[in-house]
């Protein structure tokens, strides 16, 4: 295959120019012979993107998504690679559920799915998992997603064992006795609605218990989906000394505030919930500055019937795979500027492959080509009828964005393209 006349960025190797690239036996070339010629004048072609935060549902809840299908919604959103969250039915807290999760994507996904395993056994928080035999059958990170250790002595061991087996630890940062049975931000909204309000505290708190662990283990801890603005002031503190930590934004956090909720669609229902104006601007200021240094989806597929209740009854979570890349692009790129499409791309490739150790993200001589040809200026409107995800719990359907993957490859062949 060659990409022909693409501007190609690989922010690993501080490349951006317009010039061809090759690809030769499932690898980044110098040259390919009697090549497939793609034409990509007007296209970006950059390293195939890195989606560390999904829920891929199997095993045990095959009726909201299933490897194969996380996996198509992967590619339609340009991502090459997927780290999926251990909270499934066994949950992934053994070798035995993690060689399963390993062989079914290796049957059936058409991207690289890479499992993380959980930090306590069955996610419940109480006994710390086999640690070791997770790292030894090629868990990428450990993480209870989903739940959030409460016990901080339970956590610092973790975060010693993980610091051994050198595994990062990626954190869900939720105070259980701060948010109680809040359902949304607690704030205007919550009291108007009235519904149980989940304050911005409640994450806070738990970034700055791993802030503390990760300074005293002298080890990393990433904190996912991170929403309000005392988490951002935290982080930034912290890193400024030199402390092992870093989050990650979703698309949903910076898109939306707590204001969408007066309809009480579901759809708009997430853990943690959307915030207040004031979060979002934080947020964007320290995406800005690189306080916040990775991009993700927390993709969280429900199936319709299980969102169709009462918004306190109603699970959390959205699928993201096939929006996010088109939602970060028109708000952080077009719309607010707040970072060019080089550290966009920077923030799926490099630094999500170099917390997690990962051979990806980059478009080196030699390496494994995965690509995402990307149109910046593209203009589209996201339909949820034309997902290739199992569920459809989108509160996006109808947006018009401006910029979207068109082609993702893997192993140097093409997985998915915009018809």
């Amino acid at each position: 295959m060659i990409i022909r006349d693409g501007r190609v960025i690989d922010p690993a190797n501080g490349r951006d120019e317009v010039v061809d690239l090759a690809i030769a036996e499932g690898r980044i070339a110098e040259k390919s012979n009697d090549a497939e010629v793609i034409d990509a004048s007007g296209l970006i072609v950059a390293p195939g993107l890195i989606d560390m935060h999904v829920h891929l549902r199997e095993p045990g809840f095959s009726h909201k998504e299933t490897i194969a299908s996380g996996a198509r919604a992967a590619a339609a959103g340009g991502f090459t690679t997927i780290v999926c969250m251990p909270n499934t039915s066994p949950a992934a807290d053994n070798p035995a559920t993690i060689a399963w999760i390993k062989d079914r994507a290796a049957e059936s996904a058409c991207v690289n799915v890479l499992p993380t395993g959980a930090i306590s056994k069955n996610i419940a928080g109480e006994e710390l998992a086999p640690i070791g035999s997770l790292g030894d059958v090629g868990v990428v990170a450990i993480t209870d997603d989903g739940k959030c250790i409460q016990n901080h002595e339970l956590m610092r061991r973790a975060v010693e064992y993980a610091r051994m087996v050198g595994l990062p630890v990626l954190d869900h940062c939720q105070d259980y006795n701060l948010a109680g049975n809040g359902v949304v931000n607690e704030g205007y909204w919550s009291t108007l609605l009235g519904l149980p309000g989940w304050p911005a505290a409640g994450e806070e708190a738990i970034v700055a218990r791993n802030i503390l662990l990760a300074e005293l283990c002298d080890h990393h801890i990433h904190c996912q989906h991170v929403s309000a603005a005392g988490s951002v002031r935290l982080i930034r503190e912290a890193r400024s000394r030199g402390v092992k930590i870093s989050g990650e934004v979703c698309p949903h956090h910076i898109a939306l505030t707590d204001e969408a909720i007066q309809n009480f669609d579901t759809n708009y229902k997430m853990n943690p919930p959307l915030r207040s104006q004031k979060d979002v601007d934080a947020i964007l200021e320290g995406i800005a500055d690189g306080t916040l240094s990775i991009l993700a989806s927390d993709h969280a597929p429900h199936a319709a019937f299980e969102k169709e209740v009462e918004f306190d009854q109603a699970p959390f979570g959205i699928v993201g795979l096939e929006t996010e890349l088109g939602l970060f692009i028109d708000l952080l790129v077009h719309k607010h500027r707040k970072i060019d499409i080089v550290r966009l791309i920077e923030m799926f490739t490099v630094e999500p492959a170099k917390l997690l150790k990962l051979d990806a993200g980059t478009l080196s001589l030699g390496a494994k080509a995965d690509a995402t040809l990307i149109d910046p200026e593209l203009e589209w409107t996201a339909k949820i009828d034309n997902f290739q995800s199992n569920s459809r719990n989108s509160p996006f359907d109808g947006w018009k964005l401006k910029g979207r993957a068109v082609r993702t490859i893997v192993n140097g062949k093409t997985v998915w393209q915009l018809a």
